[in-house]
């Protein structure tokens, strides 16, 4: 596989070109629905063209899973940069991420299946995120923003509502109302169940 850091501005347009319909090929086929001759049909590009960059149809699939936990903290970063606490940083999280799964359904079909086609990028996908919400939620503690408790489990939890709700808001549903159900999320969040 070629490293993206050496190849030339036509070289990184190809290799963009592949991951875009990779992303499209393989995010609504599926990766055993999809073969490599169909990425680069859709690419367009000749099929030796795709193993100057790629070794294999995994090795673009682990790329786009990459490319999304990518993707994803950047965006999550962006959006939550003026946040005046951590709980209007978690609002404004779950708010673009609930964006990105609309926006990019194919890529987030990539990630689920991630599970199962790769599973050791599946959980250096959430793994990676588990251990920076962490040290949010730990530095959100220590100043007196959130309540303190167990960092780690939380971060996972609050990763399981997200991307339920993504799924469920964004990526089947990409015409919901996603302000409505930020707010009851955090209406839950903020006070609990308890009457």
């Amino acid at each position: 596989m070629t490293d993206p850091a050496t190849l030339t501005p036509r070289g990184r347009r190809t290799r963009d070109a592949i991951l875009r319909a990779a992303e499209e090929v393989i995010g609504a086929r599926g990766f055993n629905g999809a073969a490599i001759v169909d990425i680069t049909r859709a690419a367009g590009i000749a099929q030796g063209t795709f193993y100057i960059y790629f070794d294999s149809k995994e090795a673009v699939f682990r790329t786009l899973v990459e490319e999304m936990g990518r993707f994803t903290r950047r965006s999550l970063s962006e959006a939550t940069a003026g946040a005046k606490d951590r709980l209007e940083a978690e609002r404004l999280g779950l708010r673009a991420f609930l964006e990105i799964a609309a926006t990019r359904p194919l890529l987030y079909n990539i990630v689920e299946e991630a599970r199962f086609v790769a599973p050791e990028a599946y959980d250096a996908y959430f793994t990676g995120f588990a251990r920076a919400y962490s040290r949010n939620l730990e530095a959100a503690a220590r100043d007196g923003t959130i309540r303190a408790g167990d960092a780690e489990i939380r971060a996972w939890a609050l990763m399981g509502l997200a991307v339920t709700l993504g799924e469920r808001y964004g990526q089947r549903n990409p015409e919901a109302d996603r302000d409505r159900v930020v707010s009851e999320v955090f209406d839950m969040l903020e006070r609990g169940l308890r009457p």
